[in-house]
């Protein structure tokens, strides 16, 4: 019998218990991996303290300009790339204010390209066509935490002045410690061994959701729990931005239609444009003034106001 690797990562592993996995039947077999999957948002709970720390730290930076960066080979990477592309939707952010790279670049997200892993070289061109500063988050993803790729984009960020930021599935990696901050999410052994697109991946976009949405909170792009930021791009956004500025303002529809065509569908000016009871060129330059964010702008707008 092999002895089994001691560094090999705990995703990477053998369990015992699931050897027979291809003779159970179907309904057993989603049970077994239904139950494996419970035990992910355990693990993500257990990082929360390290998360918020991130969270913070991000949040501090990208309030002077600076981008979040998400680097990753693999599912780690489209990961990166898909929280990346849902920002500037719901959040009405710049496309470059939040970037996912890739190994093995854009065509690597439908098409596998498991050598450029490897790669620590691509990283570093990644890394410099970004010119990254002291006010950017490099954010690496990497379940087994020893991808070439990702500790390399770590690596590059960092002589940058970058600040670094590991997300792995495994204690003590090479990523880790190549980091300056580091979130550990153990969710041990996958049902199928070394297929980390399952429990690892499912970690690794828990985290991702979290470090995005409590960030872009934290800079004041939603209203409470209003996405008063999302750009209203098609029918179902423009339905959803309508539905903000009522819920926020208690407006009946007409009105809720007119501020948002006097806005130009921008919810969040819509939505102070009725609360402050000013126009929409008083509602841009009040968010102007407040960086944005809407609870500032309204606080503003009402203490010039008067009783």
């Amino acid at each position: 019998m092999d002895t089994p690797d001691p560094a090999l990562p705990p995703t990477e592993a053998v369990h015992p218990a699931w050897s027979g996995i291809d003779e159970l039947p179907t309904l057993d077999l989603l049970r077994l991996m239904n139950a494996e999957d419970r035990t992910v948002p355990l693990a993500v709970a257990a990082e929360l303290e390290r998360i918020a720390t991130v969270v913070d730290a991000v949040a501090a930076r990208m309030a002077t300009g600076g981008r979040l960066i998400y680097a990753g080979a693999g599912t780690a990477g489209r990961l990166g790339v898909l929280d990346a592309s849902e920002c500037p939707p719901t959040f009405g952010t710049d496309p470059a204010l939040v970037v996912g790279l890739i190994a093995g670049g854009p065509s690597a997200l439908t098409t596998a390209a498991e050598g450029a892993e490897d790669r620590a070289d691509l990283a570093e061109a990644d890394l410099a066509a970004l010119h990254p500063t002291p006010a950017d988050t490099v954010v690496a993803v990497s379940a087994s935490g020893r991808t070439p790729y990702a500790v390399a984009a770590v690596r590059t960020a960092r002589a940058a002045g970058a600040l670094t930021v590991a997300l792995t599935c495994t204690r003590g990696s090479a990523l880790a410690r190549a980091a300056e901050l580091a979130v550990e999410v153990e969710v041990g052994p996958e049902v199928l061994a070394g297929s980390s697109r399952l429990k690892a991946g499912t970690a690794q976009k828990l985290v991702l959701n979290l470090l995005s949405t409590a960030t872009m909170i934290r800079l004041g792009r939603t209203y409470g729990n209003l996405m008063v930021d999302l750009r209203a791009t098609n029918a179902k956004l423009r339905d959803r931005a309508h539905r903000i500025v009522t819920e926020a303002t208690g407006a009946d529809d007409r009105t809720a239609h007119q501020a948002l065509e006097a806005t130009g569908g921008r919810a969040k000016d819509a939505v102070l444009m009725l609360l402050a009871d000013v126009d929409a060129a008083t509602a841009a330059r009040l968010l102007a003034a407040s960086e944005g964010r809407l609870r500032r702008a309204l606080s503003q707008a009402l203490r010039t106001a008067g009783p």
